[in-house]
């Protein structure tokens, strides 16, 4: 056996990527995938076209790679969390598009939970705030507003799952309905101190316990590929949700190690070791991953907007051509211009779980240009970063050393180097970003055999590049009072 196939299934695109034993790429496959938008503020997928994606560049990475299905040890999976799918366990048919987990239709719902004084026992048991991000409402929604779903649920004839749930459902023909702790404890149904899902949850959220996946470890081999898909039987031995596994790509293993991952969103998770901490400051506390008889856990914090800002500007505006586009356009101007963008295109994360917040441009006078627009766009990652940063100082009483990075817009030089400036720490940029990937491949490889054991990976992880802070104190303040101030005016507006 020569290699790891990693499945990075993300929210805009899925990705196939092979690893060798000394955990570098040898090669790559991504397919974007279409999105919905039935109204405003829901997201969907479809199911279907997230499965033919993703195997397609499974099979498009083998070959590129140079080897056969047979020459991969083991696979890997790695997903966007909370998306929502529900599907027929006699057909594999979805019942209706995944609701993917930046909508937020079941705001509603989670308020009227609130209002029955639920969201502290919820916080309690699972480590989440109350809030349509998560899979469990979604989940609800579908069961009352599909025909003849919640029948069907109640008789065991529907299975849901996130999306790393319906991959390996499909890439085992049905055998194996399994998830693993980090996905199930984004679904708000799954008890963190107990390691199960929750009969108290499924009651208040009139959930079957029957839809549910059985939850296995993230480093253990769950099921096999059926030879007919991939032209072998290969075990499917990793399972970890994407900002888990990218804190297990980045070997942040020990308490207090952070890493911030650039995606469509962009999640901080600081490693808490082997209990939960409760948060304070309006974080989360989740699953880090669980191998063997040992669970870890982690502190979260959660922008819902990063990259995707990017793709907004090239799809929505057309100020840029190309995502790469916007790093060159944003050099063109000293600085913002005043202009502040916030991306609350679906709500508003940690630390401020509005999900009545919309997107705002702020500041704009007679001066501003694309250029203020593009770079105040950029700027909104780094800015929504030092809110969760702060509150999770706060929760954790650690003044971080340095923070770790990945995923695609940490590749934007600009971006990181403002960011250490915001933060006042290093911003340390790994030779290897694609960590999501790499973790999903180091949790395969380690149930196989593949690798010995940790120190084996510690030797691999190594720094392409660390940013200094360079920016006046002073200034970085003032940056940030412009920022809470616009973030401020953009809060509560869908339910004005």
């Amino acid at each position: 056996m020569k290699a790891i196939l990693a499945l990075d299934q993300g929210t805009t695109s899925s990705r196939a990527i092979v690893f060798d034993e000394s955990g570098a790429i040898v090669a790559v496959a991504q397919k974007e995938f279409t999105q919905v938008f039935p109204h405003p503020g829901w997201v969907e997928h479809d199911p279907d076209e997230i499965w033919a994606t993703q195997v397609a560049v499974a099979g498009e990475a083998i070959a590129r790679a140079g080897i056969h299905a047979r020459d991969v040890a083991a696979i890997g999976i790695t997903n966007q969390r909370e998306t929502t799918i529900v599907w027929d366990r006699a057909t594999g048919q979805p019942v209706c598009n995944a609701i993917v987990w930046q909508d937020r239709r079941t705001a509603g719902a989670c308020d009227a939970l609130k209002a029955r004084g639920l969201e502290a026992r919820v916080t309690e048991k699972t480590g989440l705030v109350l809030d349509a991000y998560f899979s469990g409402t979604k989940l609800a929604w579908i069961l009352d507003n599909v025909p003849g779903a919640r029948a069907r649920a109640e008789a065991g004839k529907l299975a849901f799952g996130t999306v790393d749930a319906w991959l390996v459902w499909k890439l085992s023909g049905g055998a194996a309905h399994v998830t693993d702790a980090s996905n199930a404890s984004r679904t708000m149904l799954y008890n963190i101190h107990t390691g199960s899902w929750d009969e108290e949850l499924l009651g208040m959220l009139e959930i079957p316990e029957k839809l549910l996946p059985a939850v296995r470890g993230s480093s253990e081999v769950v099921a096999e590929t059926t030879s007919d898909i991939l032209d072998a039987r290969i075990p499917i031995a990793g399972i970890a949700g994407d900002q888990q596994a990218a804190l297990f790509g980045q070997r942040c293993i020990a308490p207090g190690m952070v890493k911030n991952t650039y995606g469509t969103g962009c999640f901080m998770l600081m490693h808490t070791g082997e209990r939960p901490v409760p948060s304070r400051n309006k974080l989360l506390t989740t699953a880090a991953c669980r191998t063997g008889a040992s669970s870890e856990f982690a502190l979260e914090g959660s922008v819902f907007i990063a990259g995707a800002v990017v793709q907004w500007l090239r799809d929505g505006l057309g100020i840029i051509k190309s995502s790469a586009e916007i790093e060159r356009l944003a050099a063109t101007v000293a600085d913002n211009g005043g202009v502040y963008l916030v991306p609350a295109f679906t709500g508003a994360g940690s630390p401020h779980w509005d999900p009545y917040a919309r997107g705002a441009i702020l500041g704009l006078t007679r001066g501003s240009t694309a250029a203020h627009i593009a770079r105040a766009a950029l700027e909104s990652i780094a800015y929504q970063t030092a809110e969760v940063l702060a509150a999770m100082e706060a929760d954790s009483g650690i003044r971080l050393a340095e923070m770790r990075v990945d995923g695609g817009a940490a590749r934007n030089n600009m971006l990181m180097q403002f960011q250490a400036d915001l933060l006042g720490v290093p911003v340390v940029r790994p030779r290897v970003t694609e960590t999501t990937a790499l973790g999903a491949a180091y949790l395969a490889g380690l149930a196989i055999g593949f690798w010995k054991d940790g120190r084996d990976l510690a030797e691999q992880w190594q720094v392409e590049r660390q940013f200094e802070p360079r920016m006046d104190r002073g200034q970085a303040e003032g940056l940030m009072s412009g920022w809470r101030k616009a973030i401020e005016r953009a809060k509560n507006w869908a339910e004005t």
